[in-house]
């Protein structure tokens, strides 16, 4: 009964719209409160153990290189060497906004952040176009989950700090199902457009495509630059953010020369913000996750999943399952802390590799992102269209489902995430 009332009580602040994290930390703390003789202290105690990591460092750090190369004209380079690219095809502003969001999530690790630097261009320049806002903001919203995948991915350090799993293992396993789900979303916009006239723009002269991609050949190398250093052991993820904010910094301010010193205020408001809306998560988040250890709770939904197959197929399908679903009513980070200590170690008695599980509840929970009722990109891309909530989400549905196809197509055939990291470590 205890139990159901701690989770009750999580669901029904969620319900009238508390925000996530306070969410947590009132539950956690009510809970103690009124239902046991724990010290209420345990609760900063555990709140504080939970951000108190030095990897967790490099998320304000790529949060940061992202609003840094924002604001240095960095979106606006790889949005035209995206549209040199497949600008000239069939939809092609819908296909340019999904190769951008695919090239900026090698630089932010944020799918709102993505989604934000991305739809604050495209969307305008679809719609003036004749696109159907609804459709834009939608697209965007969906592409933008691309942010979380292909690395440096913010969810897959958290994730590789939760569970002990390696960084740079997830990193480049993120790749290809980043890709795929930018395949996927390509060939969806391609129907679309045909279907209603999308044309594409004029085919770009060699010249316009030789500038466009020296223009942003530099941006294109900080992936490179990042994550080639991890998997070279050159340096740790902390420290690839923040050569990630240096590179972003002299390529903005002195190379691009777009990045203004009176913009920093902003930048480092902004960078501010956001690090404390996630490092707030992850405390809030673990203390909750504490106390949910404490009552059995994950082991009951352990033995449950147990008790259900002994299949790893099976497994990982429920799995499936249970995080897209969570994933439309969580945040990304809280579900992570919470629910891969409680399915990791069920998976790794089935026989599944903790990096491809790791990129499997990521790609489950990066579609949470986009879906109703609190998808996240969902929200920046509404905005940013000026279009009612339903009126997207009856957009993006089919946009969802898929990106659902590609997420089983990855979950049943794992040599597609993990022949990277195989070739890398050789495992």
């Amino acid at each position: 009964m205890a139990s159901l009332l701690l989770v009750g009580a999580l669901l029904g602040l969620l319900a009238i719209n508390v925000p996530v994290a306070v969410t947590f930390g009132l539950g956690a703390t009510l809970f103690l409160a009124v239902l046991t003789d724990v010290p209420l202290a345990l609760i900063p105690q555990q709140m504080f153990g939970g951000a108190d990591s030095t990897v967790l460092q490099a998320v304000p750090f790529f949060l940061l290189a992202g609003a840094l190369m924002d604001k240095g004209g960095i979106s606006r380079r790889l949005i035209n060497f995206a549209n040199a690219l497949v600008g000239w095809i069939t939809g092609g502003l819908a296909m340019v906004s999904v190769v951008a969001s695919m090239f900026f999530a090698g630089i932010s690790g944020s799918a709102a952040a993505d989604s934000a630097a991305v739809g604050s261009v495209m969307i305008p320049a679809m719609a003036k176009k004749g696109y159907a806002k609804d459709f834009a903001a939608a697209l965007i919203a969906c592409a933008g989950t691309i942010g979380t995948m292909i690395p440096p991915s913010i969810p897959m350090i958290i994730y590789g700090v939760t569970t002990g799993t390696s960084i740079g293992g997830l990193f480049i396993a993120g790749v290809v199902p980043g890709v795929l789900m930018g395949l996927a979303l390509m060939a969806h916009a391609y129907a679309v457009s045909r279907h209603r006239g999308y044309s594409g723009l004029a085919l770009p002269s060699a010249r316009e495509a030789w500038v466009a991609f020296r223009e942003a050949l530099l941006t294109l190398l900080m992936p490179v630059i990042v994550v080639g250093g991890i998997l070279g052991g050159v340096f740790t993820p902390t420290e690839a953010a923040a050569i990630a904010v240096f590179y972003s910094l002299v390529l903005g301010g002195f190379v691009y020369r777009e990045l203004r010193w009176s913009a920093l205020p902003e930048v480092l408001l902004q960078t501010g913000v956001g690090t404390g809306i996630v490092m707030f998560l992850i405390a809030a988040s673990t203390a909750y996750g504490w106390v949910l250890a404490r009552q059995g709770i994950p082991l009951a939904l352990a033995n449950a999943f147990t008790g259900m197959t002994t299949d790893p197929w099976v497994f990982l399908l429920l799995a499936n399952v249970l995080l897209l679903a969570v994933g439309t009513v969580m945040e990304t980070v809280p579900s992570i802390i919470i629910f891969a200590p409680v399915l990791l170690p069920l998976a790794k008695q089935l026989g599944v590799d903790p990096i491809f599980f790791g990129v499997i509840m990521v790609v489950n929970l990066s579609i949470g992102l986009a879906s109703p009722p609190s998808g996240a990109t969902l929200f920046v891309s509404t905005v940013i269209a000026g279009e009612p909530l339903d009126r997207v989400c009856r957009a993006a549905w089919p946009l969802l489902f898929s990106m659902i196809a590609i997420l089983l197509l990855i979950t049943f055939l794992p040599p597609l995430a993990m022949w990277l990291p195989r070739l890398v470590y050789a495992r």
